[in-house]
């Protein structure tokens, strides 16, 4: 199905600024040159530019790739990690609370057992 995110093995949050211009083939690039990941896995990358107001997420479909967009029209930013240019893996939890306008770290959380 087009964009169903569900099938993403893993997420991912590309840490710093983004030059939100970039469409597929110059996220791919930075996923492959700058993170050393693999692109063509079924993983959702995620990036977000200075404004912190819209995402791009970039997912590999078996035939593939989808580019999703978010633009958050009510008041408030993504709660976005800004202090590295590196990658972040993430749970389907803290994906939600990105998602929701929260920090993707919630030291009140639980945590899940080992």
């Amino acid at each position: 199905m087009l964009g169903d995110i569900t099938i993403a093995r893993e997420i991912y949050l590309a840490c710093g600024y983004t030059d939100m211009r970039k469409s597929i083939d110059g996220l791919a690039a930075v996923v492959q040159q700058q993170f050393n990941l693999n692109p063509f896995q079924p993983v959702l990358f995620l990036f977000c530019g200075k404004r912190c107001d819209r995402i791009k997420a970039l997912l590999w479909e078996s035939d593939g790739f989808v580019l999703l967009y978010k633009r958050m029209e009510v008041q408030g930013r993504f709660r976005w990690p800004r202090n590295q240019l590196e990658v972040k893996q993430l749970t389907w939890q803290q994906f939600d609370w990105l998602m929701s306008g929260l920090e993707i770290e919630q030291p009140k959380a639980f945590k899940p057992t080992e």
